[in-house]
């Protein structure tokens, strides 16, 4: 099953039209798409929060890691190399982190605000194999592109 994009993109527009704070927008952003993509099992934001370290952000699903450096798993490299990761089987990933043993496949997006800021990367974990694409990855960039162009 395919996720409207497009449509998810409205909503989320919707929603966010005229907010900057970035906490709020995550917390929207996250609702939305975890009830919208039929394959993500936790659907969360990883925030930079000291220099080379993520951390928690909102999030839906089961628990989360709490701290993820820069070096390490698959947040890491989206936020080390501001590369979207698109990963068909984590247990192919080297250094993956293992938040949920259920976790089979995951996609992470770096995020930006228009002053080419990382604010932290989005995290899609699903407990089926490949289930996220370049689809997947060019619907969801636009959408963060456009929701955080005026964050803090």
């Amino acid at each position: 099953m395919t996720v409207d994009y497009a449509d998810l993109a409205r909503r989320i527009e919707a929603l966010c039209h005229g907010e900057t704070d970035t906490v709020a927008l995550m917390a929207t952003v996250v609702c939305e798409l975890h009830h919208g993509h039929p394959l993500s099992d936790w659907t969360g934001f990883y925030r930079v929060t000291g220099p080379q370290m993520l951390k928690i952000g909102p999030y839906q699903g089961g628990h989360g890691c709490l701290v993820i450096p820069f070096s390490r798993g698959v947040c890491g490299a989206a936020a080390r190399s501001g590369q979207v990761q698109i990963v068909p089987d984590v247990d192919a990933f080297p250094d993956h982190i293992a938040c949920s043993s259920t976790t089979r496949s995951e996609l992470v997006l770096p995020v930006w605000n228009a002053r080419g800021d990382l604010l932290g990367v989005l995290d899609l974990d699903s407990n089926t194999p490949a289930a996220f694409d370049e689809t997947d990855a060019a619907g969801l960039t636009a959408i963060l592109a456009s929701v955080f162009a005026g964050a803090a």
